[in-house]
């Protein structure tokens, strides 16, 4: 996962110039001062980690890195604020909408719906392997659910007043992520290779884009224009080494959103033997960022090649900018053997924090 939809909160600002950055280390207890005005601890400037958990137990949990703490995180403050509840097996994504906060877990095939300023649960949505959520306003959400591994999956449509599906809409096999724009909704289908648009008025599907093989991850930019990545087929021998003479490399296509939806224009990754993966964007939404090949690369929406110049010499199991500082957050699950590890980069490269937190770090939600 990656930065999904962020919100920010002016009365931090004087906590932003204290926040000097530094190595930190984890504390078992919140400690996260308030502003009396807030409604909760993490009404304040701020980032959640996403903590995806051993697959097959219940270790998935949230971190938190307040501004206004100093910039120490803040271990499993889901179990924390749910009277010790763990958060659940496999959590996949995060999306927060004003005062509420969509939480996917996969494994546990539910989505966890709670205060975005406390994280206490208001409501729990049964799904079947679910994956993202994107939110249309304070009544309507919409998650993709595999279902069941091959056979056609779905998505389904929420009512966040009553934490129920009101209807679902199959879309293919293993559909990934989505993004509302234009009043559509735009979803990668990676087993189909396509991106299917839904009409959010009537929830039903406008049209079907074909993309490079296996899309997987959309950002939006700051033309209201679609960033499809695609991270190509990989085929394995009988031996389940990868058969490189049947393998597609991956691609990062534009659709363009205005009026009829449609493919611009695909721009194909060099080699087939590394899949891109971590697309996200800026805050000010000129900028995309992705892993590839080991590392991590940054280019204008306005190019029209791919970037060959790295931005760092690695790459992460999960991609963040901060949307108000430029900073690159990239995490490290360290095999999922014990805690994850986050670093923190300037814009131009430099480490400036590093600090550990859940197992299998996968994501980074803004606020």
């Amino acid at each position: 996962m990656k930065q999904l939809h962020t919100f920010r909160k002016l009365f931090a600002a004087a906590a932003i110039a204290v926040a000097a950055f530094g190595f930190t280390s984890c504390e078992d207890e919140p400690n996260i001062p308030i502003n009396p005005e807030a409604r909760g601890p993490y009404d304040q400037r701020g980032v959640f980690i996403v903590n995806e958990g051993n697959y097959g137990t219940p270790t998935g949990s949230l971190s938190y890195l307040s501004d206004s703490a100093g910039h120490t995180v803040q271990n499993d403050v889901f179990k924390k604020a749910n009277s010790n509840r763990p958060l659940g097996d496999v959590v996949q994504d995060m999306v927060i909408f004003e005062d509420r906060a969509l939480i996917v877990i996969n494994n546990s095939n539910k989505l966890e719906i709670v205060d975005a300023y406390t994280l206490k649960t208001q409501g729990v949505v049964n799904l079947a392997q679910p994956r993202y959520a994107a939110v249309l306003n304070k009544n309507k959400a919409y998650i993709t659910e595999w279902v069941k591994y091959g056979e056609p999956g779905r998505v389904a449509v929420i009512d966040l007043n009553g934490y129920t599906v009101t209807k679902t809409i199959t879309v293919g096999q293993m559909p990934e992520q989505l993004k509302i724009v234009n009043g559509r909704l735009y979803v990668a289908v990676s087993g189909d290779n396509k991106v299917v648009v839904i009409n959010t008025n009537t929830d039903a599907i406008e049209t079907t884009l074909d993309v490079a093989d296996s899309p997987r991850e959309l950002e939006v930019d700051v033309r209201n224009n679609l960033w499809v990545l695609s991270s190509g087929k990989t085929v394995y021998n009988p031996d389940w080494t990868v058969d490189y003479s049947k393998t597609t490399p991956g691609a990062l296509s534009l659709i363009n959103t205005a009026g009829d939806a449609a493919v611009s224009s695909t721009m194909t990754f060099g080699s087939n033997q590394s899949s891109p993966g971590q697309l996200t964007v800026n805050g000010t939404k000129d900028r995309l960022y992705f892993n590839y090949n080991g590392k991590t690369y940054s280019q204008q929406i306005s190019n029209n090649t791919l970037s060959t110049t790295p931005i760092l010499d690695r790459s992460f199991s999960g991609l963040g900018i901060d949307p108000e500082t430029g900073n690159i957050y990239g995490s490290d699950n360290n095999g999922f053997s014990g805690d994850g590890t986050v670093f923190v980069y300037k814009p131009d490269g430099t480490k400036v924090n590093v600090f550990k937190v859940g197992v299998g770090p996968n994501g980074f939600v803004f606020n």
